[in-house]
């Protein structure tokens, strides 16, 4: 059966592009690979792209020299997780504290796992999760 290797792009639609971009360069540490008026792309330590979009800024096609991207959009508060060590736990939990940010929830999952939720500036909800939570991480 032919199937996707991996998710290569998470998608956010952000309020305030400067300010989503400084929350996940400054307190979650990607890093910025592309900036625009419209989005920004961070690296997810080289396994992934998280793209930030400014809210309504992505309705129409965009045509580039490249090809044309269709339009998106999205409303309302969305989630994504971010893959930690198990060992590295404790140390977001404090990093967390240290910036002003309350974890919502706290989740021991049956395989393991342990997950930390939290929500972004946009009010996004927020995981970072340890190995454990599903089947193959």
């Amino acid at each position: 059966m032919l199937r996707p290797t991996s998710i290569l792009e998470t998608v956010l639609y952000v309020d305030l592009l400067d300010r989503a971009e400084a929350f996940y360069l400054e307190v979650i540490g990607l890093e910025l690979l592309h900036s625009d008026p419209r989005m920004r792309a961070l690296d997810v330590n080289g396994r992934g792209v998280l793209l930030l979009f400014q809210r309504g800024a992505t309705t129409k096609d965009v045509d580039t020299p490249f090809g044309k991207i269709p339009a998106h959009d999205g409303q309302g508060p969305g989630h994504m997780a971010f893959a930690i060590g198990a060992e590295d736990l404790d140390l977001w939990r404090d990093r967390l504290a240290e910036e002003g940010i309350a974890v919502e929830s706290e989740v021991a999952w049956p395989r393991g796992g342990r997950s930390l939720y939290f929500r972004d500036p946009d009010g996004h909800c927020i995981e970072l999760a340890t190995p454990g939570l599903w089947q193959g991480y």
